[in-house]
């Protein structure tokens, strides 16, 4: 799978967004192992953190599938700028994959690249929980 391909299958997760309060949409793709691709749009909520990311949907439905190998994600939204994934889904995604690369794709589908670790400098994984243990 390419590149603009996974853009292309998070353009249309995009447009199955439910967004009725900030009417701003985002669709992701992730691409596990190089042959599985999961697909996720945001969900919102009344009540707001209740609200769903379309990249933690994807990961969502990936680990409910057996599938933690998280290989390049590509994170599209409904606004001109290049679209990132926010603090949470960084974190959230750091949890399977530190080494995640990351396809930020404006409304257009142009895209640019960033590896997980570029996005969220210094996360929070399973070695800093282990070093708490050493008491």
């Amino acid at each position: 799978m390419t590149e603009r391909e996974l853009v292309a299958l998070a353009l249309a997760a995009r447009e199955r967004a439910y967004a009725p309060y900030s009417h701003f949409k985002v669709g992701a793709a992730l691409l596990c192992g190089g042959d599985a691709v999961y697909t996720g749009c945001n969900i919102e909520n009344a009540s707001y953190p209740c609200t769903l990311c379309a990249e933690r949907v994807a990961a969502g439905k990936a680990v409910s599938e057996g599938r933690r190998d998280f290989t390049l994600l590509a994170v599209a939204g409904s606004a001109p700028e290049y679209c990132t994934p926010c603090g949470l889904c960084r974190q959230f995604l750091y949890e399977f994959a530190p080494d995640l690369r990351v396809l930020c794709a404006d409304s257009a589908g142009h895209y640019e690249v960033h590896s997980l670790a570029e996005l969220l400098q210094a996360g929070f994984g399973s070695a800093s929980m282990a070093a708490g243990k050493s008491e």
